[in-house]
């Protein structure tokens, strides 16, 4: 007998309502990957935009698409030559695509072990926003004792970026409304509202100066950051694809390292030292609900899915 499981799939371009919730056919991992039995999945700004054909030229989607790049599940089965998991283990990653599903085929290579007490929504809002972080403050080169500013601080990248940055002995200056300033500073951050003038608020507080910037947000903002900063060598965008008329960097985290990140990240959830807020979860017949409210901009934290 076939085995068959629930996942939202796309089969076009288009808005939200592009997407339905299908059965499929379960499938076998193959040589380095493993089978997971999702129990939640990130919704991040790429999936609506890769949904949307918005990033076709750079990323064209092969349909039919399961869209979900976070996950967290348990281990169902594994493929020929995996010996780091065994069906059973509990997991989180980034895998691309295909998590907005009951279950996800991932590579092994790109998973890591969840740490204990963390809840499966927790864990699948961590590691996309865990990855791009990293890789932002690696190439802003932010060491202890400089002022970095990060413009949408309040969202799942921006908020953990915050956290990292003040582990590392950065000054954070996050850019967000006035009802999240009460949440960046639980975060460490120095919060200011982002909009016309930003740079000038950012500037009253930034006591020692700005070191380096970054995007989060898309909203505009890299002239301003340019100006902080008194160049764009250290301003870096993951969401204004009109980076390279400001000669700024757009940064695009891949997975080469994920699993390095998603364990230092680990240690430190499990220390105390990075936290996520959940905004809200969805069932898996509530994605395009998700994908509009991720579009909307406004999300403190992560939005979530849960199959079950």
């Amino acid at each position: 007998m076939v085995k068959t499981y629930r996942a939202v799939e796309f089969t076009e371009y288009g808005g939200p309502e592009v997407l339905r919730v299908v059965d499929r056919e379960v499938p076998g991992p193959g040589p380095g990957q493993v089978l997971v039995e999702v129990r939640a999945a990130g919704v991040n700004p790429l999936d609506w935009q890769l949904r949307s054909g918005a990033v076709a030229a750079m990323m064209p989607v092969e349909f039919p698409s399961v869209p979900g790049g976070d996950v967290a599940g348990v281990v169902a089965e594994v493929g020929a030559d995996v010996t780091d998991f065994a069906v059973g283990d509990e997991v989180f990653g980034s895998i691309g695509s295909g998590s907005y599903a009951e279950f996800a085929l991932a590579p092994a290579a790109q998973l890591a072990r969840k740490p204990e007490g963390v809840s499966w929504e927790v864990a699948a809002g961590l590691p996309v926003a865990v990855n791009t972080a990293y890789q932002v403050l690696t190439d802003l080169g932010v060491k202890s004792g400089e002022t970095l500013v990060v413009d949408g601080a309040a969202g799942g990248v921006g908020s953990v970026a915050v956290q990292i940055a003040r582990h590392l002995g950065a000054t954070v200056i996050g850019t967000a409304g006035e009802h999240n300033h009460a949440y960046l500073r639980s975060l460490g951050a120095e919060p200011v509202t982002y909009g016309e003038g930003f740079a000038e608020r950012a500037r009253a507080v930034a006591v020692k100066g700005v070191d380096a910037a970054f995007d989060a947000a898309g909203k505009g903002s890299l002239p301003a950051l340019v100006e902080l900063t008194g160049g764009p060598e250290r301003v870096v965008t993951i969401a204004d694809h009109r980076a390279a008329e400001h000669g700024v960097r757009f940064v695009f985290a891949g997975p080469d390292t994920i699993r390095e990140r998603l364990e230092q990240a680990a240690a430190l959830v499990e220390s105390g030292g990075l936290g996520l807020s959940v905004s809200q979860t969805y069932s898996l017949s509530q994605a395009a609900d998700a994908h509009r409210e991720s579009a909307a901009g406004h999300v403190r934290g992560k939005l979530i899915i849960v199959p079950n």
